[in-house]
């Protein structure tokens, strides 16, 4: 690793483990997505995170408070860091290409299909609360499915 890469890792640091820190795991390589989505079961929360402030301002706080407001808590809580992960992230997005690429962005998946997904457009024109009121609400509903 350069000493560029280097820089942007230790910069992008508390980003990533932002969500990791609350219970997500971090998908940082094609190997590791593509492991952990063909032996996935039941229900996961998948986030592409990224740098911008509505990921920092809306999407990673509403995310949090939405998997400890739910009643339904997916079994799976997944992150990719786009931008950062490329590879990784562009693997991940191969999993609902009926959606077009965006970062910040949320996916709920369940039984090996796409079951909801919120994209950047969505995040970056509402309010943190919105955005984790529905998402409790899409989380619920997935649940009582």
């Amino acid at each position: 690793m350069n000493g560029y890469e280097q820089f942007m890792q230790d910069t992008y640091k508390a980003m990533r483990q932002d969500l990791v820190a609350h219970g997500f795991t971090e998908l940082t390589t094609v190997e590791e997505v593509e492991e952990k989505m063909e032996q996935l079961e039941g229900t996961a929360l998948i986030v592409v995170n990224s740098v911008c402030g509505c990921a920092a301002g809306q999407a990673r706080p509403a995310v949090r408070e939405a998997v400890k407001e739910t009643d339904f808590k997916p079994d799976h809580l997944l992150t990719v860091f786009a931008g950062q992960d490329k590879e990784a992230t562009a693997r991940m997005r191969d999993y609902f290409p009926e959606v077009p690429p965006s970062s910040p962005s949320i996916a709920v998946w369940k039984d090996g299909a796409l079951a909801y997904f919120i994209p950047r457009d969505s995040i970056e024109i509402s309010q943190m609360e919105q955005i984790k009121d529905h998402l409790t609400d899409v989380l619920n509903q997935v649940g009582a499915q």
